[in-house]
């Protein structure tokens, strides 16, 4: 079926194949832009203070030690992190490895021993909520040995309610090295789960260990700043704080959010029972173990190619799909295509390392080099 194309590596979509936008959202943007008294005036360069601190209470958590000590501070931002590394000085990204191909899972020891091999002052950035399956024991151990080595935080929360469904249970990494008194810096992006993809809406929050110290690094922050851009962008920043200070809104998109995570649960259940009951070889029960918008399905790099080619399917060389690009209307084409790339494979690929994919990584930043 050569008229067929689906590229796999989209984001949060329905299963109509459009753009996933909360109701709720849709209803605040028509009531924006109806508002007669609007202005559309600079913001401040550190943004909406109202923003601000919704967006801090969302991923610390209204009772978080950090904000009721007013140590912690969130800035958003007008684009990429990478603008702030350069400014800072980081240049050399050295990559660690924390995904098992031959299980199909999180080596956590893997990831134990590589942070216990970084020097003293190390940044490790780090992805949560973990998709791919740390535990709260196993974040337990990583914190407390990062806190033994001196390493410092910095955390990606690109997703939060989109792996559990529930809004604090995915901010519990993030929660616990807050609880347990490190300072950190928190990417926070806000685009995916709001449904705003192009408004790019996101902020850098800053923990630090006393309020005098905040002080200090807000206003080298805010340097920053203000020689990289003149202020951020508010359309999507006003609109997420009418959701978020206004009970109703928020329970309305959080119902929202909660029925993206049970229909990306089903499509996962559906695509492993249906390889199964093709008989597609392997195991395939990683699909169901992941959780939240994307998943790694074990394939090879030739298998994947074989997709492209023969099947006019599109993902990433290391077999990473976004959940949410699978349908009622092409889930069973991506399951045959699935199987026939599987069965296709050659016997000196499978001998050469079995069903698996190039380890999955993140990185972290070690004194003026990127670890």
């Amino acid at each position: 079926m050569r008229d067929q194309h689906y590229s796999l590596s989209l984001g949060c979509q329905t299963d109509a194949d459009e753009p996933w936008i909360p109701p709720v959202m849709k209803r605040v943007m028509r009531q924006m832009h109806e508002d007669p008294t609007r202005t559309h005036e600079y913001l401040p360069g550190l943004g909406i203070h109202a923003f601000s601190k919704a967006a801090m209470e969302l991923a610390l958590g209204k009772e978080s030690r950090a904000l009721l000590e007013n140590r912690s501070i969130c800035l958003s931002l007008a684009g990429s992190l990478g603008c702030i590394f350069k400014a800072a000085g980081f240049t050399d990204l050295q990559p660690y490895h924390y995904w098992d191909s031959r299980t199909l899972s999180v080596n956590i020891e893997e990831f134990l021993e590589k942070l216990q091999n970084a020097s003293e002052g190390s940044i490790v950035f780090m992805h949560a909520p973990e998709e791919t399956g740390l535990t709260q024991p196993d974040w337990e151990k990583v914190a407390a040995l990062m806190q033994r080595m001196r390493l410092f935080p910095f955390f990606d929360i690109a997703v939060q309610g989109l792996v559990s469904g529930n809004l604090d249970r995915d901010a519990w990494a993030l929660r616990h090295f807050v609880a347990r008194g490190f300072e950190l810096l928190c990417a926070q992006s806000l685009s995916k789960i709001f449904g705003l993809y192009d408004e790019r809406v996101g902020n850098l929050i800053v923990v630090t260990r006393d309020n005098e110290t905040l002080i200090r690094v807000s206003s080298q922050l805010a340097r920053q700043i203000d020689m990289m851009w003149f202020g951020p962008t508010s359309l999507g920043a006003r609109v997420i704080t009418m959701v978020l200070t206004c009970p109703a809104l928020r329970y309305e998109w959080k119902q929202s959010v909660r029925k993206l995570v049970e229909r990306m649960m089903l499509i996962r259940e559906k695509l492993k029972e249906k390889l199964r009951l093709q008989g597609t070889p392997g195991s395939w029960e990683h699909i169901t173990a992941q959780s939240g918008t994307l998943s790694f399905i074990g394939l090879l790099p030739s298998q994947v190619d074989f997709l492209a080619k023969e099947k006019h399917i599109y993902l990433l060389q290391n077999s990473q799909i976004s959940i949410c690009s699978i349908n009622s209307r092409n889930l069973n084409y991506i399951v045959q295509s699935i199987h026939e790339a599987v069965t296709s494979a050659t016997l000196q690929e499978e001998l050469g390392g079995g069903r698996s994919m190039p380890s999955q990584c993140a990185s972290g930043l070690r004194g003026s080099t990127v670890f």
